[in-house]
């Protein structure tokens, strides 16, 4: 067994700081979600168990007409199977529009790059910060007009009201009016046969529907739209299995719909009808309007629910991010068990949190290697001797040596995990990881922490799951079938070349 060496920590409470002072009205959103909360928290409402899930998931997949798999894939074996698609129809041209979401980036020009290689025509529309990951895929690329909405500082907010107006005037209808004309724009000079948007894309949708070009819409998370059986996003609930677990999704899903729409549909709309569009009645229609949704992960991570007709699930891209790919790295000498930490790619304050897993890791008996991203500097985490950290390295190539991922829950690092039959500790710290988290608790492959816990928490956390083989066990049956997805392009490919 592993044990935590003593030492004085601060308390919980000490860390980080509570909720922002909010309005009257944000204070009345905070009342009614935390009441959905403890709905969602309640035992009345019967939580399935990870076995009826798994089930459940594999019943959606086998309707798809794809055989899960009965062993465990290793990273290896995750090489895609371009060949499998059969031969590529005519060259089409596509034209990708991108948002730097970060995470959300590698997987999305990983679909340009299997395009590519099928000898497609590819123009990318993305931020200029995205340029030196762009342009090693091959795709022509085409900047966004300069940023004039400024950077999502969601880690800053913390009422309902105010995480969904950053979204909206950072995300969805702020760079939306600029987005629309430069994508209008590159239509008309080269049609493509297909616009690719990302989720929050809008203005690119808007512009492909307002030229008649069919778009899809990609989606390298779990499926984030309301639909009947899917606990919301943003939550971290687990499935509803009773009647207050469907009155807690009712309300949440309708909470937050209406949360976007307050901010985001008027401004929609009036981009809609400047370019000859009719109007939608809420702001996820625009959505809807898509030929396809393409969702980048597999069925059996996902919770399984009745998605739209235009929704398919395409398997996870595991493409490591081109600033990661190339960095040259050893894993640290010794014989005890490696705990790879890893967080988020974009800026997320972080850093806090991030020292304290360090804290902990020096206070266990393990190997520590730990990755800051680009957002964060290496030296600014004071490291015991028994964890280095670097500004990056290929988790795909530095989880063959580890026995634990720590992680912040984004997805791309929570596939690759499983993928690679390791078990997790997960510090939520917003966005979609809590969403994450669950699906992988909810199976028994790891255990979620708060992100303000301390050291000592931490390194108890990750103790567990180093003496429990238990967790690596559900980490290596659900990366099995996860495995399997991503190791197909065919599904995606029949999807963008028909």
């Amino acid at each position: 067994m592993l044990r935590v060496r003593s030492a004085a920590v601060p308390r919980d409470d000490q860390l980080d700081s509570g909720f922002d002072r909010a309005s009257a009205e944000d204070r009345k959103w905070n009342v009614l979600l935390s009441l959905v909360a403890a709905v969602g928290n309640a035992r009345s409402w019967q939580e399935p168990d990870g076995n009826d899930v798994l089930a459940a998931s594999a019943e959606l997949h086998a309707r798809q007409d794809v055989p899960p798999p009965v062993t465990m894939a290793s990273m290896d074996d995750i090489e895609p199977a371009r060949d499998g698609a059969g031969k590529a129809p005519r060259s089409r041209r596509y034209l990708v529009a991108l948002t730097d979401g970060g995470g959300t980036v590698p997987p999305e020009l990983g679909v340009a790059r299997r395009l590519l290689d099928r000898g497609h025509r590819v123009t990318v529309l993305a931020d200029d910060s995205l340029a030196d990951q762009v342009r090693p895929t091959g795709a022509a690329f085409s900047p966004w007009p300069a940023n004039t909405v400024g950077e999502i500082r969601d880690w800053e907010l913390r009422s309902p009201l105010s995480l969904a107006r950053d979204m909206v005037d950072h995300m969805i209808a702020g760079p939306a009016p600029g987005h629309a004309q430069h994508t209008a724009a590159a239509i008309d000079e080269t049609p493509p046969d297909l616009v690719l948007a990302s989720f929050t894309e809008f203005g690119a949708m808007i512009a492909a529907e307002a030229r008649g070009i069919p778009f899809d819409v990609l989606l390298p998370n779990v499926y984030a739209l309301p639909v009947r059986g899917m606990p919301p996003i943003g939550t971290g609930f687990p499935p509803a299995g009773g009647s207050l677990g469907r009155l807690r999704d009712l309300v949440a899903s309708s909470g937050s719909g209406r949360l976007i729409d307050r901010y985001a549909l008027k401004r929609i709309n009036a981009l809609r009808a400047a370019h000859g569009l009719d109007l939608i009645t809420t702001t996820w229609d625009q959505v809807h309007r898509a030929r396809r949704q393409l969702v980048l992960t597999s069925s059996h991570f996902d919770f399984p629910a009745e998605l739209p007709p235009s929704a398919r699930y395409v398997g996870p891209i595991l493409d490591d991010p081109a600033w990661a790919v190339d960095d040259r790295w050893l894993p640290p000498s010794g014989d005890e068990p490696l705990v790879l930490v890893a967080m988020s790619s974009t800026f997320q304050n972080q850093l806090g949190c991030l020292q304290r897993v360090v804290d902990a890791l020096g206070r266990l008996p393990v190997r520590g290697l730990v990755t800051t991203g680009p957002r964060i500097s290496p030296a600014d985490i004071r490291a015991p001797a028994n964890v280095s950290v670097l500004a990056a390295a290929p988790h795909g190539e530095a989880m063959r040596h580890a026995s634990v991922v720590v992680t912040h829950g984004g997805h791309g690092t929570v596939v690759k995990s499983l993928v690679a039959g390791l078990p997790l500790v997960i510090l939520p710290h917003g966005r979609d990881q809590a969403d994450n988290a669950v699906r992988v608790t909810t199976r028994g492959a790891g255990i979620v922490v708060s992100r303000r816990a301390s050291a000592r928490r931490i390194a108890g956390a990750i103790a567990t799951v180093l003496d429990s083989p238990a967790y690596r066990r559900a980490a290596m049956e659900l990366g099995a079938l996860v495995a399997h997805d991503a190791s197909l392009d065919r599904p995606l490919l029949e999807e963008l070349e028909h």
